[in-house]
């Protein structure tokens, strides 16, 4: 269902374990109050075993956290997102169903929406956010898909719906009887963008870059529907993995104080040595993302066009309380050739030696990611692209750290970097 060669900019995988806000956030003296991340209302209903709506208005996540900053103390407040005021989500317990969402479209101008799948005993909710190429030239425009409706996704849940993390039988699956939503991926751009009309220098014109948007759209009908959930995971792989974590301020905010976790698979966003500061310019400028970027995060963008790696520790200070978690192949080999559109200041494409991308991620990790102390990293010696939505999510195993452990652990709280 995904293009041979999946992009993912930069995903960082970041979880909020606990406390809302951070070095951005204000504060305010109340007994007890978490914080209020927008009127999160919704008028209709979750899932039922008949699908038949309830009539109850239901008030959402918005911050009523009663005891968060102790009897008149000082409380962290969660910042302002919202309002999402949309209906709740509805469909048949535990089994994947389509969702039409007006007004959120593909790269064509098609529309499109989410796929869910919702288990009204679980009170956690994992967000998906699928990868599948870029797209800023020819070459790579015609890898990444531009369309995906019910259709495609009947097709997908039958497949690789029923795969890896998303497979609700095996024991190891941390979150397989969580409630899950599945984001597709056809803006080609990476989940980040917010501009229509645009034309691809050789390749497609009228192109609509919304994943950003789309983002918002889904946030308002996920935000109602899950107003009461415990733990929220944010994740994806390749373009999925970083639009999670482009987009991780935004959901945290929605949904705090409820903790979020935000778990990234094969994405990494390497430093300017490794991730050419004149291909970053590139996506920068064809899908807008300067006006995506939180505005205060100034490091992010460097005058050559550089600086997509500072967005991890700007997470990092902003979500104190946040622990994050990497995982990466040593020698990916999709991610090395696309970062290889930089090779010859965006000349002539050659991708990244293995070796290069093996020192671009202990760059990463040890000068960007280890600092913060919220971090966990899981690099295995291998090619591979992506790991959790096939059978190596069960199979993985680098010394005796079982991948599934590793991301039990992330789920609880617990970072560590296992490495070859």
């Amino acid at each position: 269902m995904r293009a041979v060669l999946d992009l993912s900019l930069g995903a960082f995988t970041l979880v909020a374990a606990g406390g809302c806000g951070g070095a951005d956030a204000p504060t305010q003296s109340s007994a007890g109050v978490g914080g209020a991340g927008g009127a999160f209302t919704g008028a209709s209903v979750a899932s039922t075993s008949t699908g038949a709506p309830s009539t109850s208005a239901s008030v959402g996540v918005g911050g009523q956290s009663a005891g968060a900053g102790g009897a008149g103390g000082n409380a962290p407040a969660c910042p302002p997102a919202g309002p999402f005021d949309g209906d709740k989500l509805i469909a048949k317990p535990n089994q994947w169903t389509w969702v039409d969402v007006p007004g959120a479209k593909c790269r064509d101008g098609s529309k499109t929406g989410i796929g869910v799948r919702l288990n009204p005993a679980s009170d956690k909710v994992f967000i998906y956010l699928e990868g599948g190429g870029a797209c800023f030239n020819g070459t790579t425009c015609a890898i990444s898909l531009a369309g995906f409706n019910s259709a495609a996704f009947g097709a997908w849940a039958g497949t690789v719906g029923k795969l890896g993390i998303f497979d609700p039988n095996p024991a190891a699956n941390p979150v397989r009887d969580w409630n899950a939503v599945y984001v597709p991926y056809c803006t080609g751009d990476v989940h980040v963008g917010s501009v229509s009309d645009q034309v691809v220098p050789g390749g497609p014109s009228a192109q609509e870059f919304v994943g950003y948007e789309n983002i918002n759209l889904y946030l308002k009908r996920l935000v109602p529907t899950f107003s009461q959930a415990s733990q929220v995971l944010l994740t994806g792989v390749s373009a999925g993995g970083f639009g999670a974590a482009f987009n991780y301020d935004r959901v945290a905010s929605a949904f705090c104080p409820t903790p979020v976790v935000l778990l990234d698979d094969s994405g990494p966003p390497m430093a300017d040595t490794y991730l050419a500061p004149c291909l970053q310019k590139q996506w920068r400028d064809l899908w807008d993302i300067d006006q995506t970027l939180p505005p205060s995060c100034s490091g992010c963008t460097g005058v050559d066009g550089g600086g997509i790696v500072n967005y991890a520790a700007y997470l990092s200070a902003r979500w104190p309380e946040s622990r994050m978690g990497l995982i990466s192949s040593t020698h990916d080999s999709v991610i090395s050739t696309f970062f290889g559109f930089g090779h010859d200041a965006c000349g002539i494409p050659l991708p990244l030696s293995g070796a290069a991308f093996a020192a671009g991620l202990d760059d990463l990790r040890d000068n960007y990611l280890a600092s913060s102390g919220h971090w966990g990293t899981y690099f295995v010696n291998s090619i591979t692209h992506t790991y959790l939505i096939g059978p190596g999510f069960y199979t993985t195993k680098v010394g005796d750290k079982p991948l599934t452990s590793w991301v039990k652990e992330l789920l609880a709280g617990q970072t560590s970097n296992i490495k070859p």
